[in-house]
C-alpha cells in the first residue's frame, strides 16, 4: 500500500494540472467569444447606424445608438458632433433625454478644447438639474479653463458639497481661487489636492506662491527650491525663490536662483526677462555694475523698453566710469561718509583749516557741522549730502535754511546727485546757502583721489 502511496500523489497532481488548464482554456476561450461577439456588435451598430444617418442625418435612432457607442469609448471627437446634433434637434424628440444629451454635448466638446461649444449643454444641463455632480464639475472646470475663476469657483465648491471623493474637484477648485487671489482660501483645497497626488507640479507651485503671498515666505522658499529644475515650473520657482532671498537681503543666494533659472531657456520670454532684470538688481546690490550692466543690455536687446532698463543703463554706465560717483551712490553709509569727509576738506581748497565738529547720518541725507578757517574768513559751516537722483525741492531747502539758524551756522552748502527745482534755488537768493547739483558734484569728486586717505 506505501508503495502505492506516490503513484496516487502523482496521479492527482497531474489531474490537477489537467484541470486547471481546462478551466484556464475555457475562459480565455470565453472571453475571446465575448471579445468577439462584442466587437460583432460594435460593427452592427456602426453599420446599421451609419446607413440610417446616410439616408437621413437627423434620424434620431442613428444619433442615440452611435452617439451613446463613442461616448461610452470616450471617442469624444466622434461623440461630440452627433450629441451637439441631437442637442439641436431635442426639443421635437420628445425620445431624446435633453438632460443626458446637453450634458454629454459639453463634456465632449470640452474633452475635445471646444470650450465655447462645451457652454451650450453644460450650462443647458445645469438648468434641468442644478444639483447633478457631473453638471457642476464639469461646468466649473470649463469656466476655470477659460480663465472665468469667479464663475469656476462656485460651480466646483457645490460639486465638493455633492461629491467629496472626486480628487480634481480640489485641484480645479484650488487653482480657481489661487488664480483669482484668493490665496489663503486656495490652500486648503490645494493641500488636499496634493494629499491625493503629490507629484502633481502645478499644485506644488501654486501651494508655494500662495503660502508666500500670505506671508508665509520661508515654507514657500522650501517648495520654491525643490521645484526649481522642473522643466515647466523651474523657471518661475527660481524667480520667485530669487525674490525671497533678495528682499532678505541675500543677494548671492537669489543669483544663484536666477542663473538656475536662466539655464531654463525654453521658459516664456517674460519670465526670463524679469529673472535677467532681478538679477541684474541683486549684482547692483553688489556693487558688481559690470555684470549688472552686461544683464541690463541683454534685456535692452531682446526685450527693448522693458521697465526702467534704459535708465539703469545709463546711470550705472556712468557709474562704471567715476568710481567716486559709484561710492557716493551706491556705497555702503561708511564709505559715503568717508567720500563726504574728504568733499568737506578740499572744497575751500588746501588752505583752508576743516575742524569737523559733527556727522549726523539719516535715512535722508548726511549732514557734516564744520569750523572753517581760511585766510580772510572764519565761520561754522553746515555741508548736506543727499545720494538721491531725483530732484530736490523747496521744502527740502527751507528745512536747512532753518537748520542753519538754530546752530547758528554762517553758511550751509547743500549737495545732490540729481538737480534742484526752481522753487527751491529762488528760495536760497539772498540766503546764505549754495545749491551744488550733480554737475557741481561730479566736479568736486574728480578732485579727490579715493586711494590716498587725508
Amino acid at each position: 500500500m506505501q508503495s502505492l502511496l506516490p503513484i496516487i500523489i502523482a496521479a492527482i497532481v497531474v489531474f490537477s494540472i489537467i484541470a486547471l488548464f481546462l478551466i484556464i482554456s475555457g475562459a480565455r476561450r470565453k472571453k475571446a467569444l465575448s471579445s468577439s461577439s462584442s466587437q460583432k456588435n460594435r460593427q452592427t451598430i456602426i453599420r446599421e447606424a451609419t446607413k440610417k444617418l446616410s439616408q437621413d442625418p437627423h434620424n434620431v435612432a442613428g444619433l442615440l445608438s452611435l452617439s451613446d457607442l463613442y461616448y461610452k469609448e470616450q471617442l469624444w471627437d466622434k461623440a461630440f458632433p452627433l450629441y451637439d446634433t441631437l442637442l439641436g434637434i431635442a426639443v421635437a424628440h420628445p425620445e431624446v433625454d435633453i438632460f443626458t444629451t446637453a450634458l454629454r454635448q459639453g463634456i465632449s466638446a470640452l474633452k475635445n478644447n471646444k470650450l465655447e461649444e462645451s457652454f451650450k449643454g453644460l450650462i443647458q444641463a445645469r438648468k434641468l438639474q442644478p444639483d447633478n455632480f457631473e453638471v457642476n464639475f464639469y461646468l466649473g472646470q470649463a469656466f476655470y479653463l477659460n480663465k472665468e475663476y469667479d464663475k469656476a469657483i462656485p460651480l466646483l465648491k457645490k460639486a465638493i458639497a455633492i461629491n467629496k471623493e472626486v480628487q480634481d474637484t480640489y485641484k480645479y477648485a484650488g487653482l480657481a481661487l489661487y488664480k483669482f487671489h484668493n490665496f489663503r482660501e486656495s490652500l486648503p483645497y490645494i493641500k488636499r489636492a496634493l494629499d491625493l497626488n503629490p507629484d502633481d507640479k502645478e499644485l506644488l507651485f501654486a501651494m508655494a506662491d500662495a503660502m508666500n503671498e500670505g506671508g508665509s515666505g520661508e515654507k514657500a522658499l522650501k517648495i520654491f527650491m525643490h521645484l526649481r529644475p522642473d522643466p515647466e515650473f523651474g523657471a518661475k520657482s527660481c524667480l520667485s525663490a530669487g525674490i525671497i532671498h533678495a528682499n532678505a537681503n541675500q543677494h548671492d543666494k537669489a543669483i544663484l536662483d536666477f542663473e538656475i533659472g536662466l539655464k531654463h531657456t525654453q521658459a516664456p520670454i517674460d519670465i526670463l526677462t524679469n529673472i535677467r532684470y532681478r538679477l541684474a538688481h541683486s549684482y547692483l546690490a553688489l556693487s558688481d555694475i559690470s555684470r549688472a550692466l552686461n544683464i541690463l543690455k541683454e534685456i535692452q536687446q531682446t526685450v527693448p523698453g522693458f521697465k526702467d532698463v534704459q535708465a539703469l543703463i545709463a546711470r550705472y554706465q556712468e557709474l562704471s566710469q567715476n568710481a567716486n560717483l559709484q561710492i557716493y551712490l551706491i556705497s555702503s553709509n561708511s564709505d559715503f561718509i568717508a567720500l563726504c569727509r574728504k568733499i568737506v576738506q578740499i572744497y575751500f581748497g588746501k588752505t583752508a583749516i576743516v575742524k569737523i565738529i559733527d556727522i549726523t547720518a539719516t535715512n535722508e541725507c548726511t549732514e557734516v557741522l564744520t569750523e572753517i578757517d581760511t585766510s580772510k574768513w572764519q565761520d561754522t559751516v553746515i555741508f548736506r549730502f543727499y545720494r538721491t537722483t531725483g530732484s530736490t525741492g523747496e521744502l527740502f531747502v527751507r528745512e536747512f535754511h532753518a537748520r542753519l539758524r538754530d546752530l547758528k551756522a554762517g553758511r550751509g552748502l547743500c549737495f545732490t546727485a540729481g538737480t534742484y527745482t526752481e522753487e527751491a534755488r529762488k528760495f536760497i537768493e539772498g540766503r546764505p546757502i549754495d545749491l551744488i547739483d550733480k554737475t557741481g558734484l561730479i566736479k568736486i569728486l574728480n578732485k579727490i583721489d579715493t586711494k590716498n586717505p587725508f
